[in-house]
């Protein structure tokens, strides 16, 4: 097939084929009434699968030209200097996290006993890595309907062991970052965005708007399939500081001294004379650790998906809300059975869901049955309340390794009576139109 060719001309001959087998075999088919609608799906087209398929080929299967690619166009889109592309969003949760435990960053590391303000309602990797290293978590309530961080219990979670607040935007909605930022500053605390569920928001502070993720010292990003946009598993972290930037990409890459990528050696110049710890002098700088990391890298076949998927990510976003508006809208004077979602103030978010909390008289169990019964899937707010868990039970049974300020009255209501459907971009105007049908329906 490939005789007299050469490899680049096998190569495209090859990469053409593929384009031409998405074409006709991936073309998803038109929407019909009644079709089962799925709270988030992948969007993509020939350019994500001949990516994937041209980097196959190199066959180099670790991070590489894709992956640094990938870094520095999504650095640029959100306009921040430094990124890391990792194996998913827990994994660069866990990165953003263990990066303030360096000792390079002196008085300000997170110690064990040292308190991180979060919350219980949402995803549990946002605190696991807490948990894991024996930090303390410090629960506070959110508030509703846009389910965020309650601001106003930021001072009574304070103490003299608080390092940090480490906190997700929800669904897509900011939380009170000039608030937070504010109490941070203050206190000389680290701020960590959990944004993997937000990528494409923004946020007004001090007169300019932000990619949430950019505020805080550290962002945290997710490409899993049902996220904002997929490369299948992966994740980011980014920060505009250097010294954050040495320590996430040392915890990324098996926490070694060296800033080589896979593939280069000796990019500092001094592989073989410089003296670390109480290694010998010359020691492979390749092979110094200076933190106890891991690997956390994603593969260039990741990346090269992520490529093509970041060129179409801005219509990704404006499709989003133009769905949540109009979901929004066709849900209008369901106020007596139906909380429905409101934006933080000075944000422009990038919905990942559309989140409703069941009023009293509406039980959310039922409506839940009811909806899905029809086709349109739904999903609950993550943990509803993560303390309540199996995996809180020994420190429950303890009182021990974590902290609760007030009763979490709203966080209990969020897993008592809110769910949500997706507004991914996937979806058309109809689909949009039938859910709320739907939903009218299970809720009148």
């Amino acid at each position: 097939m490939f005789e007299n060719k050469t490899e680049l001309e096998a190569k495209n001959e090859i990469l053409n084929m593929v384009k031409v087998y998405c074409d006709t075999y991936h073309i998803k088919k038109e929407y019909q009434r009644g079709d089962r609608i799925p709270y988030a799906s992948r969007v993509y087209d020939s350019t994500e699968m001949v990516n994937l398929v041209d980097s196959s080929l190199e066959f180099w299967l670790t991070s590489g030209r894709y992956t640094e690619r990938f870094e520095k166009e999504f650095s640029k889109y959100l306009g921040i200097r430094y990124c890391s592309l990792v194996n998913s969003g827990s994994s660069a949760n866990l990165c953003a996290f263990m990066a303030l435990t360096s000792p390079l960053l002196g008085e300000r590391s997170i110690k064990r006993g040292d308190e991180v303000i979060t919350v219980a309602a949402g995803f549990p990797t946002t605190v696991a890595p807490a948990i894991q290293y024996g930090a303390v978590p410090v629960f506070v309530d959110v508030t509703i309907p846009q389910y965020n961080i309650d601001v106003d219990q930021l001072e009574a979670a304070l103490s003299e062991k608080t390092k940090a607040v480490m906190v997700a935007h929800t669904l897509g909605n900011p939380f009170d970052l000039k608030h937070v930022k504010e109490f941070c500053d203050k206190n000389n605390l680290w701020l960590i965005e959990d944004n993997c569920d937000a990528l494409g928001s923004k946020y007004l502070i001090n007169g300019e708007e932000k990619f949430t993720g950019t505020i805080g010292d550290i962002g945290t990003s997710s490409f899993y399939p049902p996220h904002h946009m997929t490369m299948g598993e992966g994740g980011a972290v980014y920060t505009d500081n250097p010294l954050l930037n040495k320590c996430i990409r040392s915890f990324r890459d098996w926490g070694r001294d060296c800033i080589c990528s896979s593939g280069h050696d000796n990019m500092c110049g001094h592989r073989f004379d410089r003296q670390y710890g109480e290694l010998p002098l010359g020691y492979d700088h390749k092979y110094v650790y200076s933190h106890f990391g891991y690997n956390l890298k994603a593969t260039d076949m990741q990346a090269a998906v992520g490529c093509a998927q970041l060129e179409k990510f801005p219509s990704f976003v404006e499709k989003r809300r133009h769905n949540f508006e109009r979901l929004y809208n066709a849900l209008s004077g369901l106020e007596d059975k139906l909380i429905l979602p409101v934006a933080c103030p000075d944000s422009k978010p990038s919905w990942f869901g559309f989140l409703i909390t069941c009023k009293a008289g509406v039980n959310r169990n039922e409506v839940v049955r009811a909806i899905e019964n029809q086709g349109v899937q739904t999903r609950m707010l993550f943990a509803g309340n993560l303390i309540k868990h199996p995996c809180f039970d020994e420190m429950r049974a303890s009182k021990e390794g974590y902290r609760v300020i007030g009763n979490l009255e709203n966080t209990d209501r969020i897993m008592n009576d809110t769910f949500w459907v997706g507004v991914y971009p996937g979806m058309n105007d109809e689909m949009i139109d039938y859910m709320a049908e739907v939903i009218r329906k299970a809720v009148v």
